[in-house]
């Protein structure tokens, strides 16, 4: 039995619908995805606090995952959840969704964001 690595996949909202290509993408590169909108849907139909969501995210990041892989634009969510992989030193993959089903790795330079946040590419 392969040892698989246990993978927190962060994307945006707007990508919600993109949420089982992610996790059959990281299955099929032999990792576990721990995919937040897979455990607790689009924020529980926002019948739970959104900061209660993020902590649960947080806690994912911060005692499971083993790296943090980013999908698509970054949004201020996502920004949060890679300043904390940062912090803890865990690695960070970054992936460009390509039309409705392609995903592909890109490198830190080639990120988008999500308007208005171009100005943090630093903390990449």
């Amino acid at each position: 039995m392969e040892d698989m690595k246990l993978i927190y996949p962060a994307f945006s909202k707007h990508n919600f619908y993109f949420r089982e290509h992610i996790s059959k993408y990281i299955l099929e590169q032999r990792g576990v995805p721990l995919n937040p909108f897979m455990i607790f849907q689009y924020f529980m139909l926002d019948s739970v606090d959104r900061e209660v969501i993020r902590d649960a995210n947080r806690s994912i990041i911060t005692k499971v995952a083993e790296e943090v892989w980013v999908f698509g634009q970054i949004a201020d969510g996502v920004l949060e959840e890679i300043r904390l992989a940062k912090r803890l030193k865990k690695p960070l993959r970054y992936f460009e969704i390509v039309g409705s089903r392609e995903i592909k790795e890109i490198s830190r330079g080639d990120v988008k964001f999500e308007e208005g946040l171009e100005r943090f590419a630093s903390e990449l």
